[in-house]
């Protein structure tokens, strides 16, 4: 079994460090031209369009609630392990291309979100579905490619993901305070089960409470530390600059390298805001607005949310506790994933260790319900069987059960790659159809002064062709979720 996962592991670096981060940087880069920077130009038109989308829900599921869900999900223990890793791996460097792929990536996550709402159809509960496999099936033509991307997202995001989250909740416990394995099991599938079982409006009410206030509260940690160590942030600073170029000769090293920093920094980057992964659509697709772009522009900035504020916290609290917690080049692996703690620790005092143990349980369980909804949206496009939802959520109610208590090396490095396949089909179904989604901003950029009501997605001179389905046919009738029995 260790031989296996040693393969399976080499695999995966290979994917990740010499195709996927290329293919993502790249895609990013090219969306960001096409669509004139609009993560610059219009960023604070995404502050402003979800400040008013709360209450905004038209019967379905608001744009903030999306919001929330998609956040849920991305802001997950790899913001606070996954950072201090990227530190030990690649010095302090790599935080300054962390935050370089979330820059272009946000561009990449207006694109992909915006597809998801120009492609999405109704259901049955009252919702919206859509996402990757359904503008692969409805744009492209393909329902093979789409259930390909369906079967690896459920595999990742609905089995895998959900025993490694329950994995960090129940090691994290045990190793900091003593509790036992089968005593978080059992509080997990206590919490999981009924809002796993009270399908994706139940999971969006939670989300909507949990994802802003956990952020907001982890970033309110971060300022703490940074006050307290004011003095010393301007070379934490220069430090990150130096070490992204390889400008640092204290860094040159195994821990500061300029490879190392930015092959590090930018695949943390991209396995923390998922921007271009093909996850985050699928909540976006959930939403009911007037424009398939203003959801784009909510999706692009939870990128934002994620790399450049939460993984910023993480990184300052580290860089700011000082060598006798974090030495670039001599801080191993195997101290990152309990190297934030130690950092707050430093900084804060003892006491801080069981609220930052409260944040981890809060932060892997926010994912365990933001990825169980991509699961079972996923689920409803390959089958609309009444019977699937319910196999769905019990089959996640016992991966967080199995997860708690079993060992998953195994697991996360085959949930790697096959989220590193299910990357590559999106990829490519994006790039093929970008055009539509840039059209969409150009009519977004063009009436939303004009008070012509939504988009237009059949006769628009602005996009390549007609929409298929009937959710965007009229301008002045917001799309709304029929019920049906």
């Amino acid at each position: 079994m260790d031989t296996l996962n040693n393969v399976l592991g080499d695999v995966s670096d290979g994917l990740y460090t010499y195709v996927l981060v290329a293919l993502l940087v790249g895609a990013g880069a090219y969306f960001t031209v096409r669509t004139r920077g609009v993560q610059v130009r219009l960023f604070t038109r995404m502050v402003s369009v979800i400040a008013r989308s709360r209450g905004e829900s038209h019967g379905g599921i608001s744009s903030f609630q999306a919001f929330a869900i998609g956040v849920s999900s991305r802001v997950g223990t790899g913001n606070i392990a996954g950072v201090a890793i990227a530190l030990t791996l690649g010095g302090p460097g790599a935080i300054f291309w962390m935050w370089v792929v979330a820059l272009v990536g946000m561009a990449t996550a207006f694109v992909e979100a915006t597809l998801a709402q120009m492609y999405k159809v109704r259901w049955r509960d009252g919702t919206f579905r859509g996402g990757p496999a359904f503008y692969i099936q409805q744009g492209l033509g393909s329902r093979g490619w789409g259930a390909v991307f369906a079967v690896l997202l459920i595999f990742v995001f609905g089995f895998a993901f959900e025993m490694v989250q329950a994995n960090t909740i129940a090691a994290t416990l045990e190793s900091g305070h003593g509790v036992p394995a089968w005593v978080s099991a059992a509080l997990l599938v206590l919490l999981t089960a009924p809002v796993v079982f009270g399908g994706i409006r139940a999971v969006a009410r939670v989300a909507e409470l949990l994802a802003p206030l956990m952020a907001l509260v982890y970033v309110l940690v971060a300022l703490a530390v940074i006050v307290l160590n004011l003095g010393a942030l301007p070379d934490v600073v220069g430090t990150i600059v130096r070490g992204a170029f390889g400008l640092d000769e204290a860094l040159a090293g195994t821990g500061g390298g300029l490879l190392a920093a930015v092959l590090n920094g930018a695949r943390r980057g991209l396995f923390s805001n998922e921007a271009g992964m093909g996850s985050a659509p699928n909540a976006a697709a959930t939403a009911t607005v007037r424009h398939p772009a203003q959801q784009g522009l909510i999706q692009s900035l939870g990128v934002f949310v994620d790399t450049i504020l939460v993984c910023s916290a993480t990184a300052f609290i580290v860089l700011l506790a000082g060598p006798s917690v974090y030495t670039p080049g001599e801080t191993t692996e195997e101290q990152g994933a309990a190297l934030t703690q130690a950092a707050a620790a430093a900084s804060l005092g003892d006491w801080v260790t069981l609220p930052m143990t409260v944040l981890v349980f809060v932060f892997a369980f926010s994912s365990i319900l933001g990825n169980f909804t991509y699961a079972e949206i996923n689920v409803d496009f390959l089958t609309r069987r009444r019977w699937a939802p319910f196999a769905l959520r019990t089959l996640v109610t016992g991966a967080v059960l199995v997860g708690a208590l079993a060992e998953l090396a195994l697991v996360w490095t085959v949930a790697d790659i096959a989220m590193g396949l299910m990357a590559i089909v999106n990829l490519v179904a994006i790039l093929l159809l970008g055009r539509w989604a840039v059209g969409a901003l150009r009519d977004y950029e063009q009436f939303r002064g004009r008070e012509l009501g939504v988009f237009l997605g059949r006769g628009n001179p602005l996009l390549p062709g007609d929409l298929p389905g009937d959710v965007w046919v009229d301008r002045d009738r917001v799309p709304t979720a029929e019920r049906s029995s």
